[in-house]
This record gives structure tokens, C-alpha cells and sequence, in this order.
């Protein structure tokens, strides 16, 4: 191992940290000047760097921009006697790991000293800004199943159905199965062209699939193509297959079976080369029973299929999704990378996430802008991730089936609509005349209490989204997913639950 390094023209703080890290047999290396560090720097480089920040001859900050320069995976602690926050935040912008006002307890500060060796001996010959990304992400025995069904169709054209919970990543694989298939970079590199077929009114998914000529309908102004056309020579991924309207699944079929279509209002055939993958989080078969799919179509679709399993079934995989999305998430917003701790990913693997990757990739851009240090550790997890299981686990089926109304379900996990690392604690509503009614409102007071007192975001925003997402889940299940119908029944207009449901996401 490395020596640590000391930084600071006090001899007093160095030899105290000196003395300190020997204790703890750890090996140490001090330095008064920042011209010193960067001469042994020509021949030596530390395990970990302690630096003051106010210093004759140089500062810590221009000390460690210089350091991240050569060194950019180096934990680098900077320490300073001018507790002010722009030392703070230049320190955070600059990459150092941590930030140690002076005076500081000489027990924390080696405590600090010792997560940053830790981090740098885990990740000592990885530099995971620089490292190449794959496309997607999964050590489980699960996703090598993936892994091997996308490589085994990498030369074939044939269609493909994925499905899988909302979430769970799979416009990824069908992104994947025409990158490395003869259409995509291995051959003529045709477009890939998605469209989420829930997410689009009915009166309108007609055109943009086949596209429109000039004068079809009011406000035709020119002709359109389609995305049939867009994805001539290419592949067509159709997300949601199983909410398409039945009338269009007709026309679907008819496209599959001789590569013809019309655009609205033409009188032309046009023939278009399209390899299509189609996905949906719903049980095609249960559709085709229940006469909302047309059984021809499900065969003609389910050549293929390819399972891709929840998050929560390849808990293995948490730490790397979880590392990559910390760092994606600082690039996209312009700062450091924040590093997590491996007990954090701990209670991170133990997590349930009903909104699966998507979910996880959301609290880890929320871990990026709000956990306090460089390190995240388990206190600095949002409350639903630490919280006892009992309180968030999904509701089984047995316990579902037992509840009488009102009863039973007081703080089950009611999960952020949106994949947001929201606090999730409202509990199931209890309705007014109901045994257990008059709890509802309590239940609501404890939920906001909990977010308040956690400083959490937008807990009004948060709060309304999980009630409003909840209701229309509720209703379209009792309705076996028919939107007019739920709407019926909540008392609100097609419009409106078309709106809400791709507001808050709940077609994903």
C-alpha cells in the first residue's frame, strides 16, 4: 500500500496526523509546501492526499486541480481553518473526496482518513470515468440469459416481443438487438425508430405509425411520413404493444404480413423493410383472452421472446447500476462524481424497487445533488430505502386477498409513480364509511410529517403524484386496463386520465 500523504505548513497538524496514522500502523509521508507534493509526484504518488488549503506558496484547491489532473481517481481531503462555504464548494467542484474544517477531533479525522484509503484501495485500478460503458449493464445469471439470446439473434431479422415490468429497461435490449443485428452497426446501419404506442391518443396513432397524406384530415397541411417509413431498412420498436387499439392492431397485422401499408387517406401501397421488436409489461395471453389482442397478432409477434427480468430478481447487480448512474448522473449535471459506500449499497440491494432500473437511476441523480458528502453513505439514503421492510414491502397476495376494506393495508409501500426516490410511506386510503375510515387523514398527517422532517423536496408534488397515480392504478386494474371505463368510475373525463397517466409516467 501507498504511503498517505500530509500537506500543510502548521508542523504542529502534521506531526499530530503523523502520529495519529502510525498508531493505526497506516504509512505516512508530510510535506510543509504544495511545491514539494508536486516534485515527488514526479516519482511517487499516495494512497490518499490530506491537504490544508491556505498554504505560502500555493493553495490546496490549485494543489488539487493539479493532483486530479495526474491522479483524477486520488481521494484527496482537503482541511482548512476558514470554515466558509465558498472553500466548501470550491473543494466539492474541484473533486476532493471530503472537506475537514479545522479544528477538527483527531478521531473523525482519521475515520475520514481511513473510508478515503478504503475507497482507494477498492478502486485503485478502475477509473470508471474513463472506463468503456457497456450497453447494458448485469452480472445475474438472469440478464447472461439476455446477454446470450441477443448474441444468438445478432444475424437474424426476426421479430422479437420483450416483456418485462415498467422500468425494467427494455427499449435498452431492443436497442441492442438492432445495433448487433444485420441492420444496425454490423451491417447497412438502418434507424432504429421507437414509439410508445400508450402514450399516443388513438385518433392520432394512426398517422404517426403509417403517416398521412396532404388534406387526410383537418389540419393536414402536407404530407407525413410515418414511422414505418422512418424505419425503412431499420427496426420498428412498438413499446406498449398491448394497450393498441384493436383497430389498429388489424392494420398492424396486415403490415407484418406482406411489408404493405397505406398512409390516412392514400390510395398508394408502400412496401417498407422493417424488422419489428415490440414490447408490453402487460400478460398478452390474459389480453388475448379477454379479447382486448387479437390472437393472430400474438403469434405473429411472439416469434421471439425475450424475458427481462425485475430489478429486484438481480439484487446482484444494484452496486454497478448504482456506481454508473452516479456517475452519468455527474456528468449530466457538470460535478464530481459522488462515491458510495459498500454498506450503503447494501441496504440499497435490499431494496424491493417496484420501478426497477428506472427507479434506481432516479435516486442515485437524487443522491447526486442532495446527499451532504462526497460519500454516500446509508444515513445519506433516501427514507424509503432505509426504512424496515415491513413498512414498504409489497402487499402479498394473501394479504390482499385477506384485508376487508379499510383493513390490513395501513403503511403499505405505495411506490413514487415516477421512479423518484420520494419518500413512499402515504398509506393505502381509507374511504369515509368504511371500517378504519376515519384513519386516512391521520395516516396523510404522519406520511407529510416524515418528508418534512427528512427536508425532502417537494413533498406537496411528491405526495399528490403517489394519491393521484394510485387511484387511476387502482381503477385500472378493476377495470382490467380500460381507460374510458376507469375513468368512469373516478369520475373524471378520457381526456384527463389519458393526460394523467402519461404525466405521471405510468404507460412506462
Amino acid at each position: 500500500m501507498k504511503p498517505i500523504w500530509i500537506v500543510d505548513d502548521d508542523p504542529s497538524i502534521r506531526f499530530v496526523l503523523e502520529k495519529a496514522l502510525a498508531r493505526e500502523q497506516l504509512p505516512v509521508r508530510s510535506f510543509a509546501t504544495t511545491r514539494d507534493v508536486l516534485t515527488a509526484l514526479e516519482t511517487d504518488e499516495p494512497q490518499v492526499l490530506v491537504s490544508d488549503i491556505r498554504m505560502p506558496g500555493g493553495s490546496g484547491l490549485d494543489l488539487l486541480a493539479k493532483v486530479k489532473e495526474r491522479l483524477p481517481g486520488l481521494p484527496v481531503i482537503i482541511m482548512t481553518a476558514y470554515s466558509d462555504l465558498d472553500s466548501a464548494v470550491s473543494s466539492f467542484q474541484g473533486g476532493a473526496f471530503e472537506y475537514l474544517p479545522k479544528p477538527f477531533d483527531l478521531a473523525k479525522a482519521v475515520e475520514l482518513i481511513r473510508r478515503a484509503l478504503e475507497e482507494s484501495l477498492r478502486e485503485e485500478v478502475l477509473d470508471e470515468r474513463n472506463a468503456p460503458v457497456p450497453e447494458i449493464l448485469g452480472q445475474a445469471p438472469a440478464m447472461q440469459d439476455v446477454f446470450r439470446a441477443i448474441g444468438r439473434l445478432s444475424q437474424s431479422n426476426v421479430t422479437v416481443l420483450i416483456t418485462g415490468e415498467s422500468g425494467s429497461g427494455k427499449e435498452l435490449v431492443a436497442r441492442a438487438l438492432h445495433r448487433h443485428s444485420p441492420r444496425g452497426d454490423q451491417g447497412t446501419n438502418g434507424a432504429f425508430v421507437a414509439i410508445n404506442t400508450a402514450a399516443i391518443p388513438k385518433d392520432l396513432l394512426e398517422s404517426e405509425l403509417f403517416g398521412h397524406e396532404r388534406g387526410a384530415f383537418t389540419g393536414a397541411q402536407t404530407m407525413r411520413r410515418g414511422r414505418f417509413e422512418q424505419a425503412d431498412g431499420g427496426t420498428l420498436f412498438l413499446d406498449e404493444i398491448g394497450d393498441m387499439p384493436f383497430d389498429l392492431q388489424t392494420r398492424l397485422l396486415r403490415v407484418l404480413s406482406d411489408g404493405q401499408f397505406y398512409r390516412v387517406g392514400g390510395h398508394q401501397p408502400i412496401k417498407a423493410n422493417v424488422r419489428v421488436i415490440a414490447a408490453t409489461h402487460q400478460n398478452l395471453e390474459e389480453r388475448v383472452r379477454q379479447g382486448a389482442f387479437r390472437e393472430d397478432l400474438f403469434h405473429r409477434l411472439n416469434v421471439i421472446r425475450l424475458r427481462l427480468p425485475p430489478l429486484r430478481e438481480r439484487a446482484e447487480d444494484v452496486p454497478a447500476l448504482a456506481r454508473f448512474f452516479l456517475q452519468k448522473s455527474a456528468k449530466e449535471l457538470g460535478v464530481e462524481p459522488k462515491r458510495i459506500t459498500d454498506e450503503a449499497l447494501e441496504a440499497m440491494k435490499g431494496f424491493d424497487f417496484p420501478g426497477n432500473v428506472r427507479q434506481l437511476e432516479n435516486i442515485c441523480h437524487w443522491l447526486t445533488v442532495m446527499a451532504p458528502a462526497q460519500v454516500i453513505e446509508s444515513k445519506d439514503l433516501p427514507p424509503e430505502l432505509v426504512a424496515p421492510r415491513s413498512a414498504f414491502q409489497r402487499p402479498s397476495s394473501s394479504d390482499t386477498a385477506s384485508a376487508r376494506p379499510g383493513e390490513g393495508l395501513g403503511g403499505t409501500y405505495v411506490p413514487a409513480v415516477d421512479g423518484t426516490s420520494a419518500a413512499s410511506v402515504l398509506p393505502a386510503v381509507h374511504l369515509a364509511g368504511v371500517p378504519g375510515g376515519s384513519t386516512w387523514l391521520g395516516d396523510l398527517e404522519l406520511a407529510a410529517r416524515t418528508l418534512l422532517d427528512a427536508g425532502s423536496p417537494d413533498v406537496w408534488e411528491q405526495l399528490s403524484r403517489q394519491f393521484e397515480g394510485q387511484l387511476i392504478r387502482t381503477a385500472l386494474a378493476l377495470t382490467r386496463g380500460r381507460r374510458i371505463e376507469a375513468a368512469q368510475k373516478l369520475g373524471i373525463g378520457r381526456n384527463t386520465i389519458t393526460r394523467k397517466i402519461q404525466e405521471l409516467g405510468l404507460d412506462d
